[in-house]
């Protein structure tokens, strides 16, 4: 079967009673009928946070704001029907309603009800697995996905969207491990932080694990998610040397070795990195980095 990706953008919202917002799938979804929070699709270009609040007012009518990254998690859904199998990165927020709009349902879309409800209403309703997991709630298997189902459309051949899963990676001496970018590939000679794309079917933090067993030759444990990193570059040059319009969706986590060895490259031949090194808090001042390797070196705990 086909094998295709989307990445998918939700959010948590309670209310001052600690009810959290749910919509319902409509028949024109997959599983009609069934619950999970709102949100969907995102957009290529599209930064998750805004992916969010635009999905928010489409399904729910109310204006929100993000106030804090939760979860990175995917799974896969087979679409017989198609010869699909589509795997969804889904990356969810905590969101609080901004004062703006009123609290409505979709009209003719993929959701047909919203509705507020206590964890005790929630944990009765029909939920998408990923929906029940972020709320705590005892997930289980759903029916098969409704025959005939469509899947999303194949990416246009011009462009590229990419979820990637990365690491700022320290060990107990409060070193950083960076890895150098190899030639023939964007940013080639710059310290970018271990990781990369995840495979078909890989969760986020296992993706980022193998990558930095490849990339580095170590053995990590993933500590917190720390930041949502969005990169459209519409002039990207593709593998053939002409313009491809590439969008990339990164997840940083904040990893720790605790049992460092010397840094270096075990993947084969042909990768995408060159050297691996560990840095001294106060050797990473100069070094040429990528900007999202900056902007997870400022959130480092001193």
């Amino acid at each position: 079967m086909e094998q295709r990706r989307r990445v998918g953008v939700y959010g948590v919202c309670r209310d001052q009673d600690g009810r959290v917002l749910l919509v319902r799938s409509s028949d024109r979804a997959g599983l009609p009928g069934v619950w999970q929070l709102p949100g969907g699709g995102l957009e290529h270009g599209e930064h998750p946070e805004a992916g969010v609040l635009r999905e928010f007012a489409e399904e729910t009518g109310l204006a929100v704001e993000v106030t804090d990254l939760l979860a990175a998690v995917a799974d896969v859904t087979p679409l017989p029907g198609a010869g699909v199998t589509l795997h969804t990165d889904r990356i969810i927020f905590a969101v609080r309603p901004s004062g703006g709009g009123a609290l409505r349902d979709e009209a003719d879309g993929t959701t047909d009800l919203v509705r507020w409800s206590s964890p005790e209403e929630a944990a009765g309703l029909p939920l998408m697995p990923f929906t029940a997991e972020a709320l705590g709630l005892p997930v289980t298997p759903l029916r098969p996905v409704a025959p005939g189902t469509a899947p999303p459309p194949a990416p246009a051949t011009d462009r590229h969207q990419r979820f990637a899963a990365y690491g700022l990676v320290t060990d107990p001496a409060g070193r950083v491990l960076l890895t150098m970018i190899a030639d023939g590939y964007p940013g080639a000679g710059w310290w970018h932080l271990p990781g990369g794309g995840t495979d078909h079917g890989e969760q986020p933090a296992g993706g980022l694990l193998r990558e930095l067993v490849e990339e580095a030759g170590q053995l990590g444990r993933v500590v917190e998610l720390l930041m949502v990193h969005n990169l459209h570059n519409p002039a990207a040059l593709g593998p053939e040397g002409r313009p491809l319009d590439r969008h990339g969706v990164r997840v940083v986590y904040r990893v720790l070795v605790d049992e460092p060895t010397e840094a270096r490259v075990v993947e084969l031949a042909g990768g995408s990195t060159a050297a691996a090194a560990w840095f001294p808090p106060d050797g990473l001042e100069g070094l040429r980095m990528t900007e999202v390797a900056a902007l997870a070196i400022g959130h480092r705990v001193a």
